[in-house]
C-alpha cells in the first residue's frame, strides 16, 4: 500500500493528499510531527534525506518533494487526464508546476508560515508583494477559462490550489480575485475532494 508521510497543517503535504484522493488511490497516512522533529530523525532520514514533507513510499520508491509526488502518481495512476504526454500541453502543466514552487511559494506560503507559524526571516512585506502579483495573474488567466489548463482539472490545479485558498491565514485578502475564488469553488466541488485545516 501506499504511504504519505506528512504533516496535516502542510499546504505541501495536502496536494499530495488530495490528488490521492481524487484518483481514489488507498492509501496510508502517516503523520510527521514536525513539532517534535520527526522530520529529523534517523528513521526519517533514511526515507528522505532532504528531512521534509511530503515523502510518498509506494512500494520500493520513494519520492519526496510534492511537485514530483503530484508527477508521479498522475503519470502512474492517473493518466492523460492529470497529466498530458504531448509536448505542449505538458509544458503548459508544468510551468504551473514551477509558479507553485516559485510565485506561489514566495508569496502566499511565505506570508502564512510567518503568521501561523511564526517563521521570522521571512520579508512580509515581500511575501505580500508578491501574493497580490500571482493572484493579480492568476485571476486574469482565470477570469477565460474553469481550470488552469484546458477544460479539465490537472495536477497543476492542485499544484497551486492549496496556498492560494489558503491566502486568508497570511492577511492576503481575496475578495478582489473574484475569478480565484470562483475557481476555488470548482476545486471543492471535485468528487473525492477533501478540506484541509482551514480550507
Amino acid at each position: 500500500m501506499i504511504a504519505l508521510y506528512g504533516h496535516e497543517m502542510s499546504g505541501n503535504s495536502y496536494k499530495a493528499r488530495l490528488l490521492l484522493e481524487l484518483l481514489n488511490i488507498e492509501y496510508e497516512w502517516v503523520k510527521v510531527d514536525l513539532m517534535q522533529g520527526e522530520h529529523k530523525s534517523p528513521d526519517y532520514l533514511a526515507l528522505n534525506p532532504f528531512g521534509q514533507v511530503p515523502l510518498l513510499v509506494d512500494g520500493e520508491i520513494n519520492i519526496a518533494d510534492a511537485q514530483a509526488i503530484l508527477v508521479y502518481l498522475a503519470r502512474q495512476y492517473g493518466g492523460e487526464q492529470w497529466l498530458p504526454l504531448e509536448a505542449l500541453p505538458l509544458a503548459r502543466v508544468a510551468r504551473w508546476l514551477s509558479t507553485a514552487a516559485g510565485e506561489v511559494r514566495q508569496g502566499p506560503e511565505n506570508a502564512r508560515l510567518y503568521y501561523v507559524f511564526g517563521t521570522t526571516n521571512i520579508n512580509i512585506e515581500r511575501a505580500h508583494q508578491k501574493a497580490a502579483y500571482i493572484l493579480t495573474q492568476l485571476n486574469q488567466h482565470l477570469s477565460t477559462r474553469t481550470w488552469l489548463e484546458f477544460e479539465r482539472p490537472t495536477i497543476a490545479d492542485v499544484a497551486i490550489f492549496p496556498y492560494v485558498a489558503l491566502a486568508r491565514d497570511g492577511k492576503i485578502d481575496l475578495d478582489g480575485y473574484p475569478h480565484v475564488l470562483a475557481w476555488i469553488d470548482r476545486v471543492k466541488q471535485l468528487p473525492g475532494y477533501i478540506p484541509m485545516a482551514g480550507l
